[in-house]
């Protein structure tokens, strides 16, 4: 699979953007671990053009990560036509555009899945961001905004047309959110569609080997990408890529695995966002990694009580499942 003149592997799997998890150390831990392809976390363009030091602050990446590609959105043409630009000035592989994100923060402003409702507003707003960049230019969205509007089909020829090199489909509308099953057989309908030349992204519900190929065999995608399921198990991709190669189920990650790469993590975020900011967005990731191990919780509550690195490091490499204690707080 080519994304433009960007050359994937055969069956390549995707590391969603997801706000508040995917951010650079995150993503060199799934790159480790067998993704092919990463985003930066979605981007307000407003933000962006305001120079705003976190959305700057955002698309920072090591070269480790490429292919990587920084997503933005939004409601406002002439914003998105200079984020795009600026995006584009920090070299990423290619611009992504989100019109997918079915929270109503964003949808009220008109941006991600909202343009599902005005097609014409995506129309315009896509061929501004592919006209101020010189990069391969993606867009990520759902099947419709609801049961009735449904068209992906033209959807992706429009954003075709206009110039989009790959599109990604989360297959629910913005109206299920997160609920009910993803309907794969969208991504079917895709593929045969006369006309239809760009890769096709499948995406949603994808949480093992098995249903990855599943998804490439009975629907012809391009590629399949991978969200909450990879969130404290970046060894998803490895898994699903072996799978699909060999027909062979890797075994469960060990203890000393899950250990060591939280750890490997938290340093990685340590050097990416500083000490003290490293530290506090790793707690959000403990439980993640620790979900179903005995005295896991206990362990968390642990970690969650220090400021050092170094001190947590140490407390969760030394860790026993058979010797540790509730921690009194």
């Amino acid at each position: 699979m080519n994304i433009s003149n960007i050359q994937l592997s055969e069956q390549p799997v995707f590391l969603a953007p997801m706000e508040d998890v995917s951010d650079s150390p995150f993503r060199q831990i799934c790159k480790k671990q067998g993704a092919d392809v990463v985003f930066t976390e979605f981007i307000s363009s407003e933000a962006i053009i305001r120079d705003s030091d976190k959305s700057m602050h955002k698309m920072r990446f090591e070269e480790m990560e490429r292919p990587f590609g920084i997503q933005i959105f939004g409601g406002r043409e002439e914003a998105m036509e200079s984020a795009a630009q600026i995006a584009a000035d920090n070299n990423p592989d290619f611009v992504d555009i989100n019109f997918g994100c079915p929270v109503y923060k964003v949808v009220k402003k008109n941006a991600g899945s909202a343009c599902l409702r005005d097609l014409g507003l995506m129309e315009r707003m896509t061929e501004k961001v592919v006209n101020a960049t010189s990069l391969p230019v993606t867009v990520k969205t759902r099947l419709g905004w609801d049961e009735d509007s449904i068209h992906i089909q033209k959807v992706a020829l429009m954003l075709q047309r206009i110039g989009v090199k790959a599109l990604t489909v989360h297959c629910r509308t913005r109206a299920q959110g997160y609920k009910g099953k993803a309907r794969w057989e969208y991504l079917k309908l895709l593929k045969n569609t006369p006309g239809l030349e760009i890769p096709i992204i499948g995406n949603g519900d994808i949480t093992t080997p098995e249903e990855a190929k599943h998804v490439f065999d009975s629907t012809g995608v391009d590629g399949i990408m991978i969200g909450r399921a990879a969130i404290g198990n970046p060894w998803i991709f490895k898994q699903i890529k072996t799978f699909l190669d060999t027909g062979e189920k890797l075994p469960e990650p060990t203890l000393r695995d899950r250990l060591e790469v939280c750890a490997d993590q938290l340093r990685a975020s340590v050097a990416h966002h500083g000490e003290k900011y490293g530290v506090i967005t790793m707690k959000k990731h403990y439980g993640n990694y620790l979900k179903g191990i005995k005295n896991g919780k206990q362990l968390r509550l642990e970690l969650m009580q220090h400021d050092s690195p170094e001190a947590i490091i140490e407390i969760m490499l030394n860790f026993d499942e058979s010797k540790f204690y509730p921690v009194a707080i």
